[in-house]
């Protein structure tokens, strides 16, 4: 679907961009609260509830946030084969490398060092990885505040390019906020 096919979630497009800039600006303030004031006890989670809320109460339900089943799993599955391993050999072998002259080189969690030997922590580590990084952050950045960056760019496609550039900044320099 193109992004001119996707309708505005109100009859009133005005209205509805006023909306979408003050849920953008809300979504700022719980993530800017979170990392820099530590006011906001985890955006992630703040973030998935209103975007689950606003996505389906504003625009119709959660398919528009990309909840639906694929056309084909096997197209599915191979793409993300490929962008794992490209995601991996471009972090490896360029993105660190460059990023290790500006900034201090990246370190494990402290939970990393207690997964060797130990199931249950294991499993806790997935299930916190998938949960956050995977679902939450998914939802929270990409299927909630970007919408909403859309809306306010009436949702061409230069708004979703604009959002989603925007998204991977922060989230790639969140580290050091």
């Amino acid at each position: 679907m193109s992004s001119s096919e996707i309708p505005f979630p109100s009859a009133n497009p005005l209205v509805s961009r006023a909306l979408s800039a003050i849920e953008l600006l809300l979504g700022a303030f719980i993530v800017i609260g979170h990392n820099v004031f530590h006011v906001v006890p985890n955006e992630v989670i703040v973030l998935s509830v209103l975007g689950l809320l606003s996505i389906r109460l504003r625009d119709g339900g959660l398919s528009k946030m990309g909840f639906k089943r694929p056309a084909s799993w096997r197209h599915i599955l191979v793409i993300a084969l490929v962008a794992a391993a490209f995601r991996i050999v471009l972090g490896q072998f360029i993105v660190e490398p460059i990023t290790g002259f500006f900034w201090p080189a990246p370190s494990a969690p402290e939970l990393a060092n207690e997964i060797s030997g130990n199931v249950k922590v294991a499993l806790l580590a997935l299930l916190l990885v998938w949960t956050f990084a995977a679902f939450g952050e998914e939802i929270a950045y990409r299927g909630y505040l970007l919408t909403r960056a859309a809306d306010v760019g009436k949702r061409s496609t230069t708004a979703y390019w604009i959002g989603d550039c925007a998204r991977f900044d922060f989230v790639r320099l969140r580290p050091l906020l």
